[in-house]
């Protein structure tokens, strides 16, 4: 994620995205804050954003009103930044894999995504969301065209992530990573982070938040979420790491 200069950022918001429940939560019925749902979970020992399986009349309460969990994400379009034309432009797990295993094999960007190795490990990623129920939707950032950063979009309300803090409907997470090294010391993070959230209260009205959970080791991710506009929410306890809940409300977007 961005340094805290909204910089260099080696890494993502995560250890590993989306892998954020506690075992002993998995399966069974669980209060939410929109009522008691069954979570189908066929792998105790995994925690992945897509290993929530929930029922189909659950997940239609959520998209009442909507075309798809993500509001159309593939048709939000670019949008002007202080430092350029931005767009998330959803992955194409063939033509787009070779640059993501790239990025995921630099050493700045594993320390954080523990998806370094195989090509088939980053393709098993990609593709856990791709042919997934729409809840998580893998991007790559387009900097007045030219692809330099890989964002995952994902409904926080309905990720395991729900289990550590007072989740609302439609909560709406972000993962990212900056690709190339020449782009992590340009000060960039802030800006697309602030970008990519007001993105996301724009396109999806019933969104009141963007939450992010950073490792709390990673000062400079923390720096640039508050540069962009988020606040420091909690400390949250997840399976492989102790993160800062970060938030960007859309009530404070304007103060912050």
């Amino acid at each position: 994620m961005p340094p805290a200069d909204a910089n260099a950022a080696p890494g993502p918001t995560s250890a590993r995205p989306g892998r954020t429940g506690p075992r002993a939560d998995t399966g069974g019925t669980r209060d939410a804050p929109f009522g008691d749902f069954t979570v189908e979970d066929d792998d105790a020992d995994s925690e992945d954003t897509l290993d929530l399986h929930l029922p189909s009349e659950y997940l239609a309460l959520f998209t009442q009103g909507t075309t798809d969990l993500l509001d159309r994400l593939h048709t939000w379009g670019p949008v002007a930044t202080p430092v350029g034309s931005f767009q998330l432009v959803p992955v194409h797990a063939e033509h787009d894999l070779p640059l993501i295993h790239g990025w995921m094999n630099d050493p700045a960007v594993a320390e954080f995504w523990d998806l370094a190795g195989p090509r088939k490990r980053t393709e098993d990623h990609l593709r856990a969301q791709l042919d997934g129920d729409g809840r998580s939707m893998p991007c790559l950032g387009m900097l007045d065209g030219t692809p330099m950063s890989y964002w995952e979009i994902y409904r926080a309300d309905l990720d395991p992530l729900a289990r550590h803090y007072p989740a609302r409907p439609h909560d709406t997470g972000i993962h990212l990573l900056v690709g190339e090294a020449a782009d992590r010391a340009r000060g960039l993070g802030s800006v697309l982070l602030k970008a990519v959230a007001d993105l996301v209260l724009d396109r999806r009205p019933a969104c009141a938040r963007v939450v992010a959970e950073p490792d709390l080791r990673n000062a400079p991710s923390l720096s640039a979420f508050l540069s962009a506009g988020f606040r420091y929410a909690a400390e949250i306890d997840l399976p492989d790491k102790r993160a800062a809940l970060m938030i960007r409300d859309r009530l404070l977007r304007d103060a912050l």
